[in-house]
Parts: structure tokens; sequence; C-alpha cells
């Protein structure tokens, strides 16, 4: 064996070596010398030992990417271990969108788990145990045993833990699926039947990325900052309406590893059709305030009635609070700008009509593209004033419909709620976006 191979399997068992001491000093901690199971646990310790006994029980456990259990917990049937690389791309995001790093899971007996622990060590090359095994890595081999049909044997148990178990199967209680892969829905044989697993691995991942942009050291940054009304170098994620489904109950291990891992926690992204409320399809004319309308949409009436809640139980003035409190705001505040960019999309100039009766400030927030043709609207919509009028507002609509739960609301609160407003960035993006249409406008004006 060359010198440099011989070193890097020195290292190798050096490595394997300290994982299997760490573990005995785990379980001789609180026994003393001379208890049997002490020299007992010692003997079955030994590297050697240690090893032919975890070549034996990985067969207990297979390394995967897509399970079934996470499907129904009492399915028994096929679970796959499918590398990234292999998976055909497509524009859809899926499992073949996982980078190299990513996590595969273990299903299986948790008892052996201790052996995918092992297979998941890197050397100083980042490789795991486990992609040695996959390779048929020599150094690793020679690590194992001095006996290279031990080894070999060894070596191949380990490697074995991304093989399916058995042939292809699936179970009363896990999904089917008949898809239709010819032209005559009435012929049976014009189905092929699939059987769809869980992403395990992809899950994870989203996981993993979801909470980082919730909890994140930088998001929280982030966040605070625009509550402060101040600069970011980076801006932050929110995923409304997300959902968090639980899997394994008080045992989310018998799911799988990387189930356990999460706690049985996994998020569900929105997929909803937008509800569209079929009055912002007409020019709100014949009122004075568009804010009644606003109101009736179901998810402003949710969430006033959420934060009338919030603040009628006296909650303590802690941070918790006050992020609670500021999410619902905020909810309030995107749904005002939902609500704007609705209007925008009605024919420029519906506000000229002698049934708008309107404040202008309303007029100039709604209808912004009559400022193309219309240059006394332009230039009222360039002094800029109505935007402040708009989040004053806003404010006041809000401080109404809180006094009627009799909350002793007053200017300090107004204050904020129109504060919150003005410092939204979509609110600002848009504004300088429109701005800039119309300047453009101009010049092809003046240039003709």
């Amino acid at each position: 064996m060359p010198a440099s191979n011989k070193d890097e399997s020195d290292k190798l068992r050096a490595l394997i070596a300290a994982f299997i001491k760490e573990r005995l000093d785990a379980k001789l901690d609180k026994l003393s010398a001379d208890d049997p199971k002490y020299q007992a646990l010692t003997a079955q310790y030994q590297y050697s030992s240690w090893l032919e006994d975890a070549a034996r029980r990985v067969g207990q456990i297979q390394s995967v990417t897509h399970t079934l259990k996470a499907i129904h917990p009492d399915a028994r049937g096929t679970n796959l271990y499918v590398s990234p690389s292999d998976l055909t791309g497509h524009s859809v995001l899926g499992s073949h969108d996982l980078p190299v790093s990513f996590s595969a899971d273990v299903v299986g007996n948790a008892a052996a788990l201790d052996v995918y622990k092992l297979l998941k060590l890197a050397g100083d090359d980042g490789r795991t145990l486990l992609d040695r095994a996959l390779a048929q890595d020599t150094a690793l081999k020679a690590a194992l045993s001095d006996d290279p049909e031990q080894a070999q044997q060894w070596l191949d148990a380990f490697a074995g833990l991304v093989a399916s178990r058995g042939g292809s199967a699936s179970h009363q209680r896990a999904k089917q699926v008949y898809w239709l892969t010819g032209n005559d829905p009435l012929n049976d044989e014009h189905y092929h039947l699939l059987a769809p697993l869980y992403a395990s691995s992809l899950s994870h991942q989203v996981f993993q990325q979801i909470n980082s942009h919730r909890f994140g050291e930088e998001a929280k940054a982030a966040r605070e900052a625009r509550r402060k009304g101040e600069q970011h170098a980076t801006g932050y994620y929110d995923y409304p309406a997300l959902a968090v489904q639980k899997l394994g109950g008080t045992k989310p291990q018998n799911i799988s590893q990387l189930n356990s891992e999460r706690g049985g926690n996994n998020y569900l992204l929105a997929s909803l059709p937008p509800s569209w409320d079929r009055n912002l399809l007409t020019p709100p004319l014949r009122t004075d305030s568009v804010f009644p309308r606003f109101t009736r949409r179901p998810e402003v009436r949710l969430t006033v009635r959420q934060l009338r809640v919030l603040l009628l139980g006296d909650p303590p003035k802690n941070v918790q609070t006050r992020e609670t409190r500021f999410s619902l705001t905020s909810r309030l505040v995107d749904e005002l700008l939902q609500f704007g960019a609705e209007c925008w999309q009605l024919p420029p100039g519906w506000s000229a009509q002698p049934e708008c009766r309107l404040v202008e400030a309303e007029t100039l927030w709604l209808d912004p593209y009559r400022a193309k043709d219309d240059e006394a609207f332009a230039a009222r919509w360039r002094q800029g004033d109505w935007q402040q009028e708009i989040c004053q507002r806003f404010a006041s609509w809000l401080n109404r419909l809180l006094r009627i739960a009799e909350l002793p609301v007053a200017d300090p609160e107004h204050k904020q709620w129109s504060k919150e407003v003005k410092l939204t960035d979509d609110w600002r993006e848009w504004l300088k976006h429109l701005e800039q249409e119309l300047d453009q406008l101009q010049k092809e004006l003046s240039y003709e």
C-alpha cells in the first residue's frame, strides 16, 4: 500500500476508533471497574467486535431519500434512495434541486441508528464513510480490518445501507394513483399505477431553509430594522398561511430519523387560488371612502378580530407581544396594498366620473394611471401630500374599529399605524416605479 494511502487509512481508523471509544465511555461513566457489566461492555466495544456487530445491524436500517411511513405510519413497503444527481432535471421544484450536501434520511430499527452516525463521519477531505463505502474506497477497506476478506464483507455491508430491502412493494395503507398513460380511459391497460412516496430529504431541506428565514439572526435583524424604520443590508422572507403537519405523534422517530430531528414538524406552504371579491372589479363610485369596502375583505375582518382579542387580553409589554401585534398590523398593511393593486387594474380615469365622490387622496392612490392623460391630476399626484393622508386615513380607520371593542386607542396608536404603512417596502417601491413610468411618459410627450 502506498505511504499516502496508508496515512489516509490510519486517519480513518483513528476516526472510527474515537467514535467507538466515545460511545463506550458514555456507557462506562456510571459503572465501577469491578462491575461485571464493565468488562462485558469493554469487550463488546473492542474495535473489531463493534464493527462486526455494526456490519450485522446495518441491515436493520436503510438510508433513503423517499419514505413510505410518512404517508401512513402502518404502511409496509418500499422506501427509496435516489441521489438527486441521478434524477432528471425539470422546471418544477423537486428532489433533483437538492444540493450535493443534502441530508439523507434513515428508516428502520432505531436501535441501529448508531451505525448510521458512524457512516456519516467525514474524513479530512469531507467525504463521509458511507460515500467511501459506496465507492469501494481502498483506504476505508484497509482501515476496517487487516483481514482483506473480512474488510470487504464489512465494506459491502455498510454500502448496503442505501440498497432497497427486498423487491418493490406497495401496501394497502399506502397511497396509490391510477394515471392515464394511453388514450382510452375505459381501457384498464391504458393506466399506470403510481405509488407516491414522501420526499423526505427535500422536505428536510425546505424545513431548514424556512426556519432560517423565520428565526435566523439575519432575519431577526432585518425585521428589527424595519420596525425601527432603519436601513438593513438584506431583506427578509415571510410565509403567509404556513401550516405545520405533525408526523408520528409522540414518537416521530417511528417515521424516520430526519422526521425525529424535526420533532415531527413538516411545513406545508399555502397553495390556494386567489379569492377575488367581485366588488373590487368595479370602480368604487357613489361613496366617500373605500375603507368600508376594504373592511369587508375576509382577511381584514379576521385580522382585526385577532388584533382586538390580543389587545383586550391585556398582554404583557414584552418582545413577544410586540412581535405578535406587529405581525397582525403588517398583515393589514399587506391587505391594504393588495386592495390598492386590485383597483389599479381598473381602466385609468375611472375616478374622473361624476359618480366618484372619493376624497382626492383616495383617487390619487387608487387611480394613479389617470395621471398619464390628466396633467392637473399628475401634478397633484407628484406633490405627494396624498401619501401621508392615506397613511393617516388607514390609522383612523383602524383606531375606529378598535374603539368599537372599547379599546382606549388614541394619538400614539394612530401615529404608529400610520408609520407602519409609510415604511412598508412594497409601498415605497410601487411609488418609485410609478413615478419612473410617469417621467418616461412626460419625456415621450415632450419629444413628440
